[in-house]
């Protein structure tokens, strides 16, 4: 069974407080409800999406609904649920955050059968998904850290030796970016050793464009 940090089980907690609130006759919610606290995702996405398309305009539902799709490793999907979060609930950070997350992985996954340009579309909405978050919650450290993520990720693949799709300039200003909130990270937590040692990677990878 999966472990869950009691931060996080605290906020899962009221996701699902205001779910049943918001419905507490769809059986199908409170199923999903019950295998999201249980760790089951998988379970959880087969009666969240049985619960559609009754739930369709509740944040909470499609919220749980998008966890359950990332944590299954359906990132399309996740990705199509938290725009119907954030569609209704514009604010909600952690929406994006997880969207972020989805879209970067796609962007990065090595036997995925997209194209260059469609990887780089995955990761520049990566990036400006973590960009959303961090203007409505700036004091979130790990919005930086995957912001930085999706930098390196994108420097990386403009770095690739394609025709009309490599460009030096481009992935020089994406390092130069992900150098940068990884050094915000750092300056608040300088015992963060690993963050210190992406720094060195992506100081390489910059390195490199001229070889």
């Amino acid at each position: 069974m999966r472990i869950f940090t009691l931060t996080f089980s605290c906020f899962i907690l009221l996701i699902l407080t205001g779910s049943a609130q918001s419905n507490p006759e769809n059986p199908y919610v409170k199923l999903g409800q019950k295998a999201l606290i249980d760790g089951n995702f998988k379970a959880a996405v087969t009666h969240l999406e049985k619960s559609l398309p009754a739930e369709n305009n509740n944040a909470n539902v499609m919220y749980m609904l998008g966890y359950s799709y990332y944590h299954s490793g359906d990132y399309q999907k996740a990705i199509s649920s938290f725009s119907r979060v954030v569609s209704l609930k514009p604010g909600e950070v952690s929406a994006y955050y997880y969207r972020g997350k989805a879209r970067n992985l796609l962007g990065t996954q090595m036997e995925s059968k997209l194209s260059a340009f469609e990887k780089e579309k995955l990761l520049q909405a990566a990036i400006r998904d973590f960009t959303k978050a961090i203007e409505l919650n700036n004091e979130d450290l790990k919005l930086y850290q995957n912001r930085a993520i999706a930098y390196r990720d994108y420097g990386i693949l403009k770095s690739q030796k394609i025709p009309k799709f490599y460009n030096k300039g481009i992935a020089a200003d994406a390092f130069e970016s992900s150098i940068n909130d990884f050094r915000h990270v750092l300056d608040a937590n300088p015992s963060r050793k690993d963050i210190a040692t992406e720094i060195k990677k992506a100081k390489v990878y910059m390195a490199n464009l001229d070889n």
